[in-house]
């Protein structure tokens, strides 16, 4: 009889370790893979029901509630600028305005002084050439009544018109004034 010991297959020690090794080896990765998906799930379990918690929901409905505050405030921000700019160019236009008016008023009052002077010089003329009228008036006031005390002499000596005698002195002043008024 031949011995038992002939009849299994003879292997190196190698290959018996790889044989198991690989159902080690898928053991070792599937419970590892379970483990995995364990560890990952229950965290992700536990972040779905609290991002659809009713708290959670109320954060972001406030997030989106401040979003749409912040985007009208940004809107009304940017439209008080844009009316302070028309504002400040208004202002500027203004000014330009004011800055040209005082210059015409300033020219204006310029012409006015310069006016003035003229009608002062005017003035001061005239009043030399009144005075010298009035000076002259008088002068022939004093003539006309010389010249009529003369002539009632004259009358009580011969008597004549008195309408004809005052002529001449009348005569006289009005060729006077005439003459300075020319």
């Amino acid at each position: 009889m031949a011995p038992i010991l002939y009849d299994y297959r003879k292997m190196p020690m190698d290959d018996i370790w790889k044989e198991d090794g690989d159902k080690r080896c898928k053991l070792v990765v599937g419970i590892l893979g379970l483990l995995v998906i364990v560890l990952l799930g229950v965290p992700l379990i536990f972040f779905i029901i609290k991002a659809n918690s009713e708290a959670c929901q109320d954060g972001l409905r406030a997030v989106m509630e401040c979003r749409n505050v912040t985007y009208l405030l940004q809107q009304e921000l940017a439209e008080a600028q844009r009316g302070f700019r028309d504002a400040e160019a208004q202002a500027v236009t203004c000014n330009q305005t004011v800055m040209a008016l005082m210059a015409s008023l300033d020219a204006e009052k310029a012409h006015g002084r310069k006016k003035v002077e003229e009608l002062e010089g005017e003035i001061t003329t005239l009043n030399h050439k009144l005075q010298d009228a009035s000076a002259e008036v008088e002068r022939l006031r004093r003539e006309n009544h010389v010249l009529n005390a003369r002539i009632a002499d004259t009358d009580s000596a011969s008597p004549q018109d008195s309408s004809c005698a005052a002529e001449p002195p009348l005569l006289i002043l009005l060729l006077g004034l005439s003459a300075l008024l020319l």
